[in-house]
């Protein structure tokens, strides 16, 4: 007794294992889309904790190096051993002025010292506080919708891979920066663009071609990650991932605390 609902052809029997791969790549794209924005939104958060360390914290470790080299020099001048000459030469080196310091502390320091931002956070007072450019919730929001939507991983054809890679390349400068503005008018544009075509199912060995290339790229992406884990500013970072603010402020009272110690040390050789 045949039932009508079971009845197959030949032509769907053999369609079915190339659905089912089909299947596969798509949900290994959405996969691999979702790794990407992760390790995106990570790679932003570590570039601009590092400004932030910098800009905070830099003049800090500053002065606590001059502050080293002071001791070393006023020890040295104390007892005129040649062991202790040598070390304060040593910590004099490092801090004669070095190409790039004040890009690295973005206007906090310049070849005469501190300015005066640096020297009011130094003595406690009131500073203006660095640029906050961490994205915000809507920001991620829109940020992901819009890789979802655009990544140049769902194109077929090169025309739409190139429009889709030069969009996303805005689409990042937008989130590096946190503005949620540009994300919204970037989200609009894409709405009222071009449709991709739909894709159609290709050969099999285009499949498993596909997937192999997915894996390599995960794999890729999966040491990516594992760099900015393992630098020091990224694991900072992973110390506190939702309060890294707070992290900045223990860190500076510490180093507040270094200063004051090093200070009162050279105070009392020089007496």
């Amino acid at each position: 007794m045949a039932y009508a609902g079971r009845v197959t052809t030949p032509e769907a029997e053999q369609a079915r294992p190339e659905e089912r791969l089909e299947r596969a790549v798509r949900a290994a794209e959405q996969a691999l889309i979702e790794f990407e924005i992760a390790v995106e939104t990570f790679r932003v958060e570590v570039e601009n904790f590092s400004r932030l360390h910098h800009q905070k914290l830099g003049p800090m470790y500053a002065r606590i190096d001059e502050l080293d080299a002071l001791i070393a020099e006023a020890r040295a001048a104390r007892t005129g051993d040649p062991e202790d000459r040598r070390l304060a030469e040593e910590a004099r080196a490092r801090v004669l002025p070095m190409p790039g310091v004040e890009e690295l502390f973005h206007g906090w320091m310049d070849g005469d010292g501190l300015f005066p931002e640096a020297a009011a956070m130094l003595t406690d007072q009131s500073v203006r506080p660095p640029e906050r450019v961490r994205p915000s919730d809507e920001a991620r929001r829109l940020y992901r919708e819009l890789v979802r939507k655009a990544h140049p991983d769902l194109a077929r054809e090169e025309d739409d891979r190139k429009r889709r890679e030069e969009f996303l390349t805005r689409v990042n400068g937008a989130y590096a920066r946190g503005d949620e503005v540009l994300l919204r008018e970037l989200a609009e544009e894409w709405a009222a663009g071009p449709v991709a075509p739909q894709d159609r199912p290709g050969r099999s060995e285009e499949l498993y071609a596909r997937l192999e290339w997915l894996a390599q790229r995960k794999e890729m992406l999966t040491q990516v990650a594992s760099e900015l884990e393992g630098s020091p500013i990224g694991s900072m970072l992973r110390l506190a991932p939702d309060d890294p603010d707070g992290l900045l402020d223990e860190i500076a009272e510490k180093l507040l605390a270094d200063v004051a110690a090093r200070e009162a040390q050279l105070t009392e050789l020089l007496s």
